[in-house]
């Protein structure tokens, strides 16, 4: 357990009041972090906050639309200020759309490629700043997807964005690792949310399923391990720039 030990860390976990952003933060909790849940719903960043506490968790709820620069650079003050420093982020926004690509709009490709990519840079660039000014090292872990590479069918701009997001994780592992400051991606597989509930229709789950070595949807659960061994200085301490799959075996899949 020493090697997953984040006792005195503290998290913040941007898009945290979503199902896979909560559960993940809630795993980061039950190691020992305190969590700082980042976003625009408060109701939802309460209920994930008090599921953390009901453990024995510590947590608190910051509201920020990760695209706007000024929220974040409040939100890191206010972290700061509440916990003295920053050890681990996890950008986890993300929203999707099946629209098909002569019908994509600019402002539908500019609302996506916001949350999806902007947001990471932006926060990257304000709370990875603090890590590295503060010369304690620290773990920033994005969510990618299996879109990014090969892209996916319906989905063009979200698949767009999660290559950025995996070129910028790669790209700032290089940029912050003399300064001890590890960035990686989770490329998480078919894990139904919110997000992406309106473009599995029946036939496209059975295409899902049937490239799927394991032949079935992920259950958000299933992404708490990765979330922590990436956060945790021992057990990854030496993982910068890499690409974390947990997708059931779907990108080994070509015929």
């Amino acid at each position: 357990m020493n090697l997953f030990d984040l006792s005195g860390k503290t998290a913040v976990v941007i898009g945290g009041n979503s199902t896979l952003g909560g559960t993940m933060a809630m795993a980061l909790a039950a190691h020992g972090a305190q969590l700082a849940i980042v976003g625009r719903n408060q109701d939802k960043s309460r209920e994930v906050s008090r599921r953390i506490e009901e453990t024995g968790g510590a947590s608190r709820c910051f509201a920020a639309d990760a695209t706007q620069e000024a929220d974040l650079k409040r939100v890191l003050a206010e972290v700061l200020a509440w916990s003295g420093q920053v050890d681990i982020v996890m950008n986890c926004p993300g929203i999707n759309s099946a629209t098909p690509f002569f019908e994509i709009t600019s402002e539908e490709w500019d609302s996506i490629m916001d949350v999806n990519l902007k947001s990471v840079f932006l926060a990257c660039q304000i709370f990875g700043r603090q890590m590295v000014q503060q010369g304690n090292g620290g773990s920033i872990i994005n969510i990618s997807s299996v879109s990014s590479d090969p892209p996916l069918s319906r989905v063009f701009t979200y698949s767009a964005s999660k290559a950025a997001v995996n070129n910028m994780t790669k790209f700032l592992a290089r940029e912050f690792a003399p300064a001890g400051v590890r960035v990686n991606a989770i490329i998480p597989g078919f894990f139904p949310a919110e997000q992406n509930r309106s473009i599995l229709s029946e036939e496209r789950t059975n295409a899902i399923m049937g490239h799927t070595p394991m032949g079935r949807f992920g259950n958000p659960e299933e992404l708490q391990g990765a979330a922590v061994y990436l956060a945790a200085e021992r057990a990854s301490s030496f993982v910068t720039g890499t690409l974390l799959r947990v997708d059931g075996g779907f990108g080994a899949m070509t015929i």
